[in-house]
C-alpha cells in the first residue's frame, strides 16, 4: 500500500510560538482556544505568521452493502440523488461553503447509480457500492488500497492549486455503520456504545441496528490482520477520505476533521500514519452517540457544540471562522511592544 511521508512538526517552535501569542496586547491566555488554534497552525505550516488560503471542502459519495439490513432509515437512492443535489447547488454543504469561501470538490467514490459527471462530479467510483459486510467483506484489502491511492490523488491535485486548508465530507446511507465498527475496532469501547441513530432512527432502530452489527463481527471470517478487518467493514467514501487526510498530511495542509464518520476516518489514518494526527483539528462533537467518545478516546477537544449530525463536511466549513480567527490574532495583533501598551505580567 502507498505509503506517506508526515514528518512531525519541529517542537522548537511551539516555544516562539507562545512567546509571539503571549506577547500579545492581551491578559495571558484571554482569547483561550484561539491562543492554541493559532500555535496549532504555526506548528503545521512551522511558521510565526501561518495564513489560510484557498480552503477546499472534499466530499466522498459511496453506497454500503449493509443498508440491506435495515440498518439506516434513508435508502440506498439518496446518496445519488444528494450527490446530484450537490452538484447543482441547494444543499446544506452548498450554502455553507459560499459563506465561507471554500471550494466543494464532488467525488464518486462507489454510489450503486449511473452518475452523470457533467456537472463536476470527479469520477473515481471503485464499484456499484460496497457488498454486505453481515455475509463477506465489504472489500478487498484489494480495493482499500485503491480507495487511499484514490482519495490521495484527489488531495496531491488540490495541493498544487495552492489550497493551505482541507476538510472531507461524505454522503453514504449506513455508513455510521461502518464508522461504529472501525471505532470498537481501534478503539475498544463497547460495540453497544459505537451505535447510534445515524440518519434517525429511533429505539427500536438502533437496537436493530446494534444486533445486526455485532452478527456481522461475529461472522467475520477474515484473517487476524486488523488492516484486513477495518477494510472488510469500511466504504468506500471513508477509505478515500482517510487516504485524502494523510495526503493532506504529508502536504502540510490543515486538516479540519468532521463529524462521527470523519472522526472515525481520522482514527484510521493514524492507524496507518500516527503522525497524521498532527495536523488535524477537530471542528464539532456531533449529535451521534459515538462520537464524545471517539473524541475522548483520541484525546482531542473539538471547537463547536451544535447539536449537528447532518456530515457532508458541515460541521468543519462552520468551525472554519473560528480558525481563521485565530490565524487573524496571531497575525494582526499588536504586540505590547509594538502597540506601546505596557506589559503587567510576566
Amino acid at each position: 500500500m502507498r505509503s506517506f511521508d508526515i514528518k512531525k512538526p519541529e517542537e522548537q517552535l511551539r516555544i516562539k510560538l507562545k512567546e509571539k501569542v503571549d506577547n500579545l496586547t492581551k491578559p495571558k491566555g484571554s482569547l483561550g482556544m484561539l491562543e492554541e488554534l493559532a500555535i496549532r497552525v504555526g506548528m503545521i505550516q512551522q511558521t510565526l505568521s501561518p495564513s489560510l488560503r484557498k480552503p477546499h471542502n472534499v466530499l466522498f459519495a459511496a453506497d454500503h452493502g449493509i443498508i440491506d439490513e435495515g440498518v439506516s432509515v434513508s435508502p440506498k437512492s439518496v446518496t445519488h440523488e444528494q450527490l446530484k443535489h450537490f452538484s447543482i447547488g441547494g444543499a446544506g454543504i452548498n450554502f455553507l461553503c459560499d459563506q465561507h469561501g471554500f471550494r466543494l470538490v464532488l467525488v464518486d467514490a462507489g454510489v450503486d447509480a449511473d452518475v452523470d459527471y457533467s456537472n463536476g462530479i470527479i469520477n473515481r467510483k471503485i464499484g456499484f457500492g460496497t457488498r454486505n459486510f453481515l455475509h463477506q467483506a465489504a472489500m478487498s484489502v484489494k480495493e482499500f488500497e485503491s480507495c487511499i491511492e484514490a482519495g490521495a490523488k484527489i488531495v496531491e491535485e488540490i495541493s498544487e492549486s495552492g489550497c493551505k486548508v482541507i476538510s472531507f465530507g461524505e454522503m453514504g446511507s449506513g455508513n455510521t455503520s461502518s464508522s461504529a465498527i472501525w471505532m470498537h475496532l481501534l478503539s475498544n469501547v463497547a460495540l453497544k456504545d459505537c451505535v447510534g441513530a445515524g440518519a434517525g432512527l429511533d429505539t427500536k432502530g438502533i437496537e436493530r441496528k446494534l444486533d445486526v452489527l455485532q452478527k456481522a463481527l461475529d461472522n467475520y471470517s477474515g484473517s487476524a490482520s486488523l488492516l484486513e478487518k477495518i477494510a472488510w467493514y469500511g466504504g468506500y467514501e471513508m477509505v478515500m477520505a482517510v487516504g485524502g487526510m494523510l495526503e493532506a498530511a504529508e502536504k502540510k495542509m490543515v486538516i479540519l476533521v468532521d463529524g462521527f464518520i470523519m472522526t472515525a476516518c481520522m482514527l484510521v489514518a493514524s492507524y496507518l500514519n500516527p503522525n497524521v494526527m498532527d495536523y488535524a483539528i477537530f471542528s464539532h462533537v456531533g449529535d451521534e452517540s459515538g462520537h464524545k467518545r471517539l473524541l475522548d478516546f483520541m484525546n482531542v477537544k473539538p471547537i463547536l457544540n451544535l447539536g449537528l449530525r447532518l456530515g457532508e463536511g458541515t460541521g468543519a466549513v462552520c468551525a472554519y471562522p473560528i480558525v481563521e480567527s485565530a490565524v487573524r490574532m496571531i497575525n494582526e495583533m499588536d504586540s505590547f511592544q509594538k502597540g506601546e501598551v505596557t506589559k503587567y505580567f510576566e
